[in-house]
């Protein structure tokens, strides 16, 4: 759906949107070409428009959360970061082929059931399994299409996950989920309870939950929220799908460091390769 609906918005004199699936196999050479990608069969689900198009440097960013080319008010620039952590949880391959002027081409492989499943770890991904986890994390952002993101993120990786709208919401869930969270994950500025009363209430209650805060304001206008004092964790917005987790397991875990700032968003590992010229 929202690649249906970016592509609507990039044809706004009309244009053509084409949708089609196909089977698919990647061998060693399209992998060892493709980043990311991994020998096996898929199913591809391909959107294409012959829209506006896009340049190379506006291509590389478009996974990343938050990035958008709409006005400001037309977009979120999570449409296409939950595109993309939808694929990853689905353990597929996106690609992206797109020309100023002539349209964009959206290609998804998702891995397609031949038989018995089996699962190896890739060699040397003993960092990314540091960073999974099985604890229960309890959400509460007001903006919706933030909040899903971050719990497809989190729920991608082994986490379980219940998400509350407002500080209101999340009391009652957590009255009647019947859960003993490990962490409560919650924006600090929000309508009605804010933050840092709903972490004080929620504490009575579970004394070992495990606090993070999350924010996109600036730390002088939060720190009377009094979410700024030593040993407090907080996670900076706009945050990457690698930020959230390694500052949920680093709260989970204790960790010393506890607030992250903009310069660790400044690298994405996401990015949308290059052409494909050869599938198997």
């Amino acid at each position: 759906m929202n690649l249906a609906v970016n592509a609507r918005d990039a044809m706004p004199t009309g244009g053509k949107l084409s949708i089609g699936t196909a089977n698919v196999e990647f061998d060693q050479t399209y992998t060892r070409n493709h980043p990311g990608s991994r020998i096996g069969n898929y199913v591809l689900l391909s959107v294409t428009d012959t829209g506006t198009g896009m340049d190379a440097a506006t291509v590389s960013n478009i996974f990343e959360p938050f990035f958008t080319t709409k006005e400001r008010g037309k977009g979120t620039g999570l449409g296409l970061a939950t595109v993309s952590g939808i694929v990853k949880q689905s353990d597929g391959y996106i690609w992206v082929d797109s020309t100023p002027g002539k349209g964009t081409s959206f290609e998804i492989y998702l891995p397609r059931f031949l038989g018995q499943v089996t699962t190896e770890m890739p060699e040397g991904d003993d960092s990314a399994q540091m960073l999974r986890g099985s604890e229960s994390i309890l959400l509460v952002e007001d903006a919706q299409p933030l909040r899903k993101l971050a719990q497809a993120f989190l729920t991608g990786v082994g986490f379980r996950v219940l998400s509350a709208g407002s500080g209101e919401e999340a009391v009652e869930v957590a009255a009647h989920s019947g859960i003993a969270f490990d962490l409560l994950l919650t924006d600090v500025v929000m309508p009605g309870m804010n933050g840092r009363v709903l972490a004080e209430q929620l504490s009575r209650r579970l004394p070992a939950m495990k606090v993070l805060y999350m924010s996109g304001y600036t730390d002088s206008f939060i720190a009377g929220h009094g979410v700024l004092e030593p040993g407090t964790h907080l996670l900076q917005k706009p945050f990457t799908e690698d930020v959230l987790i390694r500052k949920t397991r680093e709260a989970l875990d204790g960790g010393k460091k506890a607030v992250s700032n903009l310069s660790d968003v400044a690298d994405f590992s996401e990015r949308a390769s290059g052409p494909v010229h050869r599938r198997n």
